[in-house]
C-alpha cells in the first residue's frame, strides 16, 4: 500500500511540476506571438486551431478516460484494450478529417485559412493517436513520461516557432512548429507503446477486427462504456472553442485575435484547479463508498481553497487589465474591456471543477453531462445574439454567464450527495471579499507608480495577510 501511495505521489508530483512549466512556456510564447503578429493575423492562426480542436473530440470520443480506467483495471488486457480502441480511432479519424475539409471549404474560408487549417489538422490526427498511447500508459500507472512529453512538446513549439518569426516566415510555417511537435509526440508514445511495453500497434485493426465477433463484443462493450465520458467531452470542447469561430464568421479575424488575449489568459490559469483536483479527485471517489463524513469535509475545502485563491487572481486581473494588455503591444487595447468582464468568470471556473469532480466521483457523470449540454445550448443561442451586436465583448459576457449557469446547476445537486456545511463557504467567501478590497486599494494607490510585477507581489502579500488575520485559513491550511 506504501509503495502504491508513494507511486501516486511520485505521478502527482511530476504532471503538476510538467503542467506548470507547460503553461509557463506556453504562454510566453503566445505573448511572443500576438506581439508579431497582430490582432488579425493571430485571428487567423488560432481560428485554425479552434475549428480542428472542435472535431479533434470526435476521433476520441472520451476512449481516452476509458482506455486509461479498464487497463489499470486488467493490465493483461492492455493489447486487446488498445486494438479495440485503434479500432474504433481509425474510422473516427478518417470522418473528422472529412468534415473538417467539407466544412472549411463550404465556409469559403480564404485560401491561407484552408491551408492552416489542413496544417492543424495533421496535429489533430497525430494528437489524439498521442493521447491514445499514453492513455494505455497512464493505465500502467506512469506519468513520468507523458510529463516530460508536454514539456518538450511546448520547446520544439518555441524553438521552431522563434526561428520561423526571426526568418520572417508566413503562417504556414508558424503552424508547421505546431506540426512538429506534434510529429515528435507522436513518435515518442509510439515508440514508447511499442519498445518499453512491448504492445503492438496494427493499423489495419478496423478492417480484420469486424470479421471477429469476440473483438467486436469487446469493441461494443467500450463504446457503451464511453458515450457519457464521450459526450462531456465534446460538449466541453465545443463549449471552449465555439466562441472564437463564431467570432472569425461572426465579427472577423481581428475580433478572434482580440478575444485569444482574454482566452489564453484564462485557460492558462486553470492549471491551478486542474493541479488541485488531479489529487483531490480519487479521494472523493474513495470518500463515496467509505466515508462520506469525510467526503463533505474535503468538498467543503477544496471550495475554500479555491474561492481564496481565484478571487484575488480576478479582481487583480480586472483592476491591472490596461497595464497586463500592454505586454502585447498597444494594438491589443481593445481587449481590455473583454479581458475585465470574462475574468469575472474565473472565480465560477475554479470552483466548477471541485463541483464536477464530486458529481463524477459519486455516479452522477450522466447528471455533469447534462448541466454541460445545457450550457453549450445556452452558450450557442447567446452568442448568436451577443456577437453581431456587442463583438468581442459580446463573446465575454457569454462566457461569464455560461460558467455562471454551470456553477447554479452543479450546486443545486451538492445536498443530495452530501451534507455539507454552505455557511463555512460563504463565510470564507465574505472574509475573502474583504481582504479583497484591502487588496484593491493598494493596487490602485500603486497603480500610477510602481512595475506591474512588484505590485502583483505586494498585493498578494497583503491579500493573504489580511486574510490570515481575518481567520479566512489556518496554520495547519
Amino acid at each position: 500500500m506504501s509503495e502504491k501511495i508513494s507511486n501516486i505521489a511520485k505521478n502527482t508530483s511530476y504532471f503538476t511540476f510538467a503542467l506548470i512549466l507547460q503553461k509557463i512556456i506556453s504562454f510566453s510564447y503566445f505573448i511572443i506571438i500576438a506581439r508579431a503578429l497582430g490582432p488579425e493575423n493571430l485571428g487567423k492562426y488560432y481560428f485554425a486551431i479552434s475549428f480542428t480542436t472542435i472535431f479533434a473530440i470526435f476521433i476520441d470520443f472520451g476512449l481516452a478516460n476509458v482506455l486509461t480506467r479498464e487497463v489499470a483495471k486488467a493490465r493483461h488486457k492492455a493489447q486487446n484494450l488498445l486494438n479495440s480502441v485503434l479500432a474504433i480511432k481509425i474510422p473516427l479519424t478518417a470522418l473528422s478529417l472529412l468534415l473538417v475539409i467539407v466544412l472549411i471549404n463550404l465556409l469559403d474560408y480564404s485560401q491561407i485559412i484552408k491551408q492552416l487549417v489542413y496544417l492543424s489538422a495533421i496535429c489533430m490526427i497525430l494528437d489524439s493517436f498521442t493521447l491514445t498511447f499514453f492513455s494505455v500508459i497512464r493505465g500502467f500507472h506512469n506519468l513520468l513520461f507523458e510529463s516530460i512529453s508536454s514539456v518538450v512538446f511546448q520547446l520544439i513549439v518555441l524553438f521552431f516557432g522563434l526561428t520561423v518569426l526571426r526568418l520572417g516566415f508566413g503562417l504556414n510555417w508558424l503552424m508547421a512548429a505546431l506540426v512538429t511537435g506534434s510529429v515528435f509526440n507522436f513518435l515518442y508514445s509510439t515508440a514508447l507503446i511499442k519498445l518499453k511495453w512491448k504492445l503492438k500497434l496494427n493499423w489495419t485493426l478496423f478492417f480484420q477486427l469486424i470479421r471477429k465477433k469476440t473483438d467486436l463484443a469487446l469493441i461494443k462493450l467500450i463504446i457503451k462504456i464511453t458515450i457519457p465520458f464521450g459526450l462531456f467531452a465534446v460538449f466541453q470542447k465545443i463549449y471552449l472553442y465555439l466562441d472564437t469561430v463564431l467570432l472569425s464568421i461572426l465579427a472577423g479575424d481581428k475580433e478572434a485575435g482580440l478575444y485569444q488575449i482574454a482566452f489564453k489568459i484564462i485557460f492558462a490559469l486553470q492549471f491551478l484547479p486542474m493541479a488541485f483536483m488531479a489529487s483531490l479527485y480519487p479521494a472523493f471517489a474513495s470518500y463515496w463508498t467509505h466515508n462520506k463524513k469525510q467526503l463533505a469535509i474535503t468538498f467543503e475545502r477544496a471550495m475554500n481553497y479555491l474561492i481564496i485563491i481565484s478571487l484575488p487572481i480576478s479582481a487583480g486581473i480586472i483592476i491591472l487589465a490596461d497595464k497586463i494588455i500592454l505586454i502585447f503591444k498597444s494594438d491589443y487595447t481593445a481587449a481590455v474591456l473583454p479581458l475585465q468582464i470574462i475574468m469575472a468568470s474565473l472565480f465560477f471556473i475554479f470552483l466548477n471543477f471541485p463541483i464536477g469532480s464530486l458529481l463524477n466521483a459519486c455516479e452522477k457523470q450522466k447528471i455533469n453531462t447534462l448541466n454541460m449540454a445545457i450550457a453549450l445550448m445556452v452558450s450557442i443561442i447567446l452568442n448568436f445574439i451577443l456577437i453581431p451586436k456587442l463583438q468581442i465583448v459580446g463573446a465575454a459576457i457569454t462566457v461569464v454567464a455560461t460558467n455562471g449557469l454551470m456553477f447554479i446547476l452543479g450546486m443545486r445537486l451538492v445536498p443530495s450527495i452530501i451534507k455539507y456545511q454552505p455557511l463555512k463557504i460563504l463565510s470564507t467567501f465574505f472574509k475573502a471579499m474583504l481582504a479583497i478590497s484591502v487588496m484593491a486599494a493598494l493596487i490602485l494607490l500603486l497603480k500610477p507608480m510602481l512595475n506591474i510585477f512588484v505590485i502583483i507581489i505586494l498585493a498578494g502579500f497583503v491579500y493573504f495577510i489580511v486574510l490570515f488575520l481575518l481567520g479566512g485559513f489556518k496554520k495547519e491550511d
